[in-house]
């Protein structure tokens, strides 16, 4: 299929100092030096830049080219998929590998997102949702989620206890990455407990329980297996896959995560594995209630059971599947367009032993997913080291 060869990653959180521009440049010439490779050497470029009113210049894809002269007359796509940018930007360039139009790819995923005042920042994102039926939704995205919590836990019992788990879990584990927005172990009772500092947003859901505003990028350069066995290093897609569902929630059980189970289990069934068989996943937590709900998506536990997984320890950095041991969006921060971008990065290096103080031990599969809206865009990678 294909494999990531080479990778870069700013530090996600409020970056003054930087432009969507400097971001991209940046991540774009250190994954090319990571790979080996020289600008000259890419045939493709993808940008994944979701946009919708953060930047000015709407027109963002040439951007990548600043990056350096050798990059000029090569193409560039910019990629867009709500909080799935990244990943459909990353999807995107393994199929043009697969079909032999190109062997080296350059994907870069950006975002600036803090130099947007609060009310718009709710507004853009809101943008992400079917606006007939959510365009009024008190507290913007943050309202849809809360609305998802409120609906769980009238069916399945009060969860606040394991979001409380899930936030200090993610929190915990984002001390120890360099790259993460927010590396402060807040512990479960700040989480558990409404506090002048944590007080509600949207329904059952606290400040603890959503992800950050952030500003970042993150690049990675793929190539076709072949060539990727005589690179540096090498993690390889086992497995893709991408399902779109409804965009207005009334058309679907929202508790359900359906494109979320339906997508696991294409990418699960390719890579002839079970979700048991992975050492680590890196998954979407924009919101504590979205991870609890991926857990009964991605198999772990059965529907109305996700509880399970993190109040047993399972998801923790030891436990028998590690689940976000980034920080993940939750504390790693989500500057939207670069997230999947990121997830693809922080695998490969898990994969390879070079995480530091976020590594798990011994990893060897790693899954990520990765959704944009309320579990509208839906995309799964299974990677695998194999150089």
């Amino acid at each position: 299929m294909a494999a990531i060869i080479g990778w870069a990653h700013t530090p996600f959180g409020k970056l003054v100092d930087e432009t969507v521009e400097s971001l991209v440049t940046k991540v774009a010439r250190e994954a090319i030096a990571d790979a080996g490779l020289e600008a000259k050497d890419i045939d493709e470029i993808y940008l994944g830049h979701f946009n919708a009113g953060f930047s000015k210049q709407e027109f963002t894809a040439s951007l990548v080219l600043q990056a350096s002269d050798d990059l000029r007359f090569k193409p560039v796509t910019r990629v867009e998929n709500a909080c799935a940018t990244g990943s459909a930007a990353i999807h995107q360039a393994v199929k043009s590998i697969e079909a032999k139009q190109a062997r080296r790819v350059l994907v870069v995923g950006v975002e600036q997102m803090t130099t947007t005042p609060g009310r718009e920042v709710g507004e853009n994102l809101l943008k992400a949702s079917y606006l007939p039926e959510d365009g009024d939704t008190p507290a913007g995205f943050a309202g849809v989620f809360g609305k998802i919590a409120g609906l769980y836990f009238d069916k399945y019992g009060d969860n606040t206890e394991a979001l409380a788990h899930i936030a200090a879990k993610n929190h915990l584990n984002g001390v120890d990455n360099p790259y993460a927005q927010m590396r402060k172990d807040l512990g479960v009772d700040f989480c558990r407990a409404e506090s002048e500092k944590n007080p509600f947003v949207a329904g059952p859901l606290k400040r603890t329980d959503c992800s950050l505003v952030s500003d970042g990028a993150a690049a990675v350069v793929i190539t076709d297996t072949q060539s990727a066995l005589s690179a540096k290093k090498a993690v390889a897609f086992r497995s893709l896959a991408h399902v779109q569902d409804f965009l207005p929630m009334s058309k679907r059980d929202v508790l359900k995560f359906d494109g979320c189970r339906v997508a696991w289990g294409q990418a699960l069934d390719k890579a002839n594995l079970s979700v048991h068989d992975l050492s680590l996943v890196e998954t979407h937590d924009c919101f504590t209630i979205a991870e609890l709900i991926e857990y009964e998506a991605m198999g772990l536990t059965a529907e109305g059971k996700g509880a399970d997984a993190i109040l047993e320890g399972w998801t923790l950095k030891n436990g028998k599947l590690p689940v976000n041991p980034s920080g993940g969006l939750k504390a790693k921060g989500h500057p939207i367009g670069a997230t999947g971008v990121s997830m693809h990065a922080l695998c490969a290096m898990q994969l390879t032993g070079t995480a530091g103080g976020i590594q798990v031990p011994g990893a060897e599969l790693a899954g990520i997913f990765n959704m944009g809206g309320a579990v509208v865009a839906n995309y799964v990678s299974i990677l695998q080291r194999i150089r």
